[in-house]
């Protein structure tokens, strides 16, 4: 099979398709980060970089049998000025839906923010899905899927998958409540650990290693939880008012379930003795990739480290690997 990576990052599309059991022969991806193209080239050595979306032609590819993307999400985000369709970035997904109409994929799948249901009055997502529908020939199927069902981030995201059929009724979502549980995927990490706070119905769960520099050493916690500093009116904290008088103060999050991960660090902060930010390890447990995935790049063929900022950003802009590997492993079950 041929993977067509669009809006790349990290490359959690890919990875979660290679657990869920997909064969890919040959990889194409997109990317402008610089951060993002050098990872991405040194964990899938046998990639073929294409440049810029904007300017790659499906009539330059071989056949492609899956395309991949999650279009940048800031103008749909309910954190950000919500530009919707209207934003630069976000009006990238018309290049990804052009190349779907051009390559036309045995599937695809894309990814997004939950604001893009809400982004202009639900506008947006309706104008989304006729541009899909007017492709023609796919069956278009989404589900708002929470990373938390797989690790302890509470992380909403649209999965919408299309791939070519006529036949009626659902064939991938929704995905089963426990499609995989934390206990499992623990034993498959053994750099791992938890807190003993449970959540949900997939255990207990949470990634803290205890030194960033010896990723290797880990300890069982007991007492950590997890917090964010937040800006609130010191007078009505219930008040989100804009321009209203704030002051940052520690706000201890529910079950331990870490907020979604961003390039912000005091979204996210462990509590102990003291206050920390996560770990760039950590932030890859969280998104469900192995251990420094994110330390070092190719850049140009010199390998060199990533930045830790740009550590951050590269997990705070990835795909989540379990949840593709869910949706992968319905596909195969479909044998779509």
């Amino acid at each position: 099979m041929k993977h067509l990576d669009l809006f790349s990052g990290a490359g959690g599309f890919s990875l979660g398709l290679k657990q869920a059991g997909f064969s890919i022969k040959k990889t194409y991806f997109s990317e402008i980060d610089k951060h993002a193209i050098a990872n991405y080239k040194q964990n899938f050595k046998d990639a073929e970089y294409i440049g810029s979306v904007s300017n790659v032609r499906g009539g330059d590819l071989p056949k492609i049998d899956i395309i991949t993307f999650g279009s940048p999400c800031q103008d749909f985000s309910l954190a950000g000025k919500r530009k919707g369709m209207d934003g630069d970035r976000s009006s990238l997904i018309l290049e990804a839906i052009r190349l779907i109409q051009e390559c036309r994929p045995r599937f695809f799948i894309w990814e997004n923010v939950k604001g893009t249901f809400s982004s202009n009055s639900g506008e947006d997502f309706a104008a989304i899905l006729q541009a899909f529908t007017n492709i023609g020939g796919y069956r278009l199927e989404w589900q708002l899927l929470n990373t938390k069902r797989f690790l302890p981030q509470n992380r909403e995201r649209i999965y919408l998958v299309g791939y070519i059929g006529e036949k009626r009724g659902r064939k991938i979502f929704p995905i089963p409540e426990n499609n995989r549980s934390i206990d499992e995927l623990q034993k498959q990490q053994a750099n791992t650990c938890t807190l003993t706070t449970r959540y949900g119905a997939n255990g207990n769960g949470s990634y803290i290693a205890q030194r960033e520099f010896n990723a290797q050493k880990v300890v069982k916690i007991s007492k950590e939880i997890i917090g964010a500093m937040r800006g609130r009116n010191p007078l009505n904290s219930s008040d989100r008012t804009t321009g209203s008088p704030t002051v940052q103060r520690l706000e201890i999050n529910k079950n331990n379930v870490t907020n979604t991960l961003t390039s912000v660090q005091k979204d996210n902060l462990v509590v102990t003795d003291r206050i920390r930010r996560l770990t760039p390890i950590e932030c890859e447990r969280l998104q469900g990739f192995p251990d420094n995935w994110t330390s070092s790049g190719n850049y140009d063929g010199e390998i060199k480290l990533i930045p830790e900022s740009q550590r951050y950003k590269l997990m705070g802009n990835a795909v989540t690997v379990n949840v593709v590997e869910a949706i992968g492993k319905q596909l195969k079950i479909n044998k779509l």
